[in-house]
Formats: structure tokens, C-alpha cells, sequence
């Protein structure tokens, strides 16, 4: 019965974040290649276009990941990192194990505009939510 209790909080946790979270971005898939050199492995590259005021739900993306910023200004953060600030021409790199905790346009008047670089299993998603842990190990 416990774990009945905290499956459902979870799903309001997450249902409550896609809520909150302002999906207002054009993505565009640019780039998809397999890696002979690392089988299983693919290297995916898009554009994110976020309207003003935009902002990402708390997200993983189980890939290295590499965002360069082409316009606008837009906010970054993993788990137990340093906020930042990006603007054109500043780069931005998180890791397979990171959680993606703040992902925002700074704007919200003028569009921000980025290119993200990932390194990921071969046809895997490139955006999952994590579920809370409620203090759980698993």
C-alpha cells in the first residue's frame, strides 16, 4: 500500500511539472548518424528555438549533451551546479547521470535560439522526466 501511495504521487508530480512547464520551443531534428567507432551509440544534433519566456520541466537526457547558443539569452542548470547564463557563441555541457534542473529562455520578450549536440544510444529519446525518489534506493 505504500509504495500504491507513492507511485501516485508521483504521477501528480510529474503531471504537475509538464503543467508548469511552459513548452512554448520549435525543435528540429538537424543531424542523425549511428557511430561505427562506438556501436549502439548515435550522435543526434538539433536547433531549440524557445519563444520568450519559455522554461523546461526538470528533465535527463541520458546522453552528453552540448548546447551552443546562436541567439537571445536562455538560463542552465544541472543538479548540484552552478546556475548560468548563456548568450551567442557560449557553450553549455551535461553529462549522461545529470539532471537538468533549470532549462529557460532569460527573455521574456525576445526569442533565444540554440544548437544541442548528443551523444546517446542508438534510437533512445533524447528527453525523459525523472521520477522523484522520495528518499527511496533503488
Amino acid at each position: 500500500m505504500h509504495d500504491m501511495k507513492k507511485l501516485i504521487l508521483s504521477v501528480i508530480i510529474v503531471t504537475f511539472g509538464f503543467a508548469t512547464a511552459t513548452h512554448a520551443q520549435q525543435v528540429n531534428t538537424l543531424f542523425t548518424k549511428p557511430l561505427p567507432e562506438a556501436p549502439g551509440k548515435e550522435i543526434e544534433v538539433i536547433t531549440v528555438s524557445y519563444a520568450p519566456g519559455a522554461v523546461d520541466a526538470i528533465h535527463r537526457h541520458d546522453a552528453h549533451v552540448v548546447v551552443y547558443v546562436l541567439e537571445g539569452e536562455i538560463e542552465m542548470q544541472v543538479r548540484g551546479g552552478t546556475l548560468q547564463r548563456l548568450g551567442p557563441g557560449q557553450v553549455f555541457y551535461e553529462s549522461p547521470e545529470d539532471v537538468h534542473t533549470v532549462s529557460r529562455n532569460a527573455s521574456k520578450t525576445k526569442q533565444a535560439k540554440f544548437v544541442a549536440f548528443f551523444i546517446k544510444s542508438g534510437g533512445a529519446p533524447r528527453f525523459s522526466l525523472p521520477l522523484p525518489s522520495f528518499g527511496c534506493r533503488g
